[in-house]
């Protein structure tokens, strides 16, 4: 039996094939992410509250680079073959997008006085979390984005390169939830007027609505993915 070549993991890592991994995991989740969106929102105004950014901003990662993960490995096509879990994430997902799309509606029309960013933001840990999973984890969204997308496009690639996939998008994921987080404060001036949180909630809205009516309009799985 021949002893295996120490040197050869190295290769593998350094490899082109692994190397354009996780280039691509990086671009392509960099691509997803960066849209106007419910969990976004919530990043937004805890770093403008400057209150639980660390451990919101640290959960949001870690559930990218889980359910990225989790796609990468099979998941994903799983999924896409169900037609019972499609129907419950189509269903269920139109739903909580309208809710939340009616609650960022009452908040632009109300116009508070003191700015939207004290709505919600000054809450404990506790409630800040379960926010930030419901968020998360009821938008089926984050699902056709991380589990079924990312997960067919880091499946292509050789078992030794998706987990370059993966860290990849982990790192892409990781620096947008940090910029978002941290560098609130850096425009905290002029993103804690009213007027702007109102427009935001208005686009947030428009962009719930939209995406619920997509998702009813037409069933998911149907790009092929």
């Amino acid at each position: 039996m021949v002893a295996p070549d120490p040197t050869h993991a190295v290769v593998v890592l350094n490899s082109p094939a692994v190397v354009a991994a996780g280039l691509q995991g990086w671009v392509a989740m960099a691509g997803l992410i960066v849209a106007i969106g419910a969990q976004n929102a919530l990043v937004l105004r805890q770093g403008l509250a400057r209150r639980h950014v660390g451990a919101v901003v640290a959960l949001c990662i870690v559930s990218d680079w889980m359910l990225t993960t989790l796609g990468v490995m099979g998941l994903g096509r799983w999924l896409a073959t169900s037609p019972t879990w499609l129907a419950a994430m189509r269903y269920g997902g139109a739903a909580f997008l309208i809710a939340y799309g009616a609650l960022a509606a009452r908040r632009a029309w109300s116009g508070a006085t003191a700015g939207l960013v004290a709505q919600g933001a000054d809450r404990g840990l506790a409630p800040t979390l379960a926010t930030a999973l419901a968020l998360t984890y009821l938008n089926p969204h984050v699902y056709l984005d991380t589990v079924v997308l990312m997960g067919a496009l880091g499946a292509q690639h050789p078992p030794a390169a998706r987990w370059a996939f993966v860290a990849g998008a982990g790192a892409a994921s990781a620096a947008w939830f940090g910029l978002l987080g941290y560098g609130a404060r850096l425009a905290s001036g002029w993103l804690r007027r009213p007027e702007v949180w109102r427009a935001l909630d208005v686009a947030i809205a428009a962009v719930m609505f939209w995406i619920a009516a997509q998702l009813l309009l037409q069933p998911l799985g149907g790009s092929g993915v």
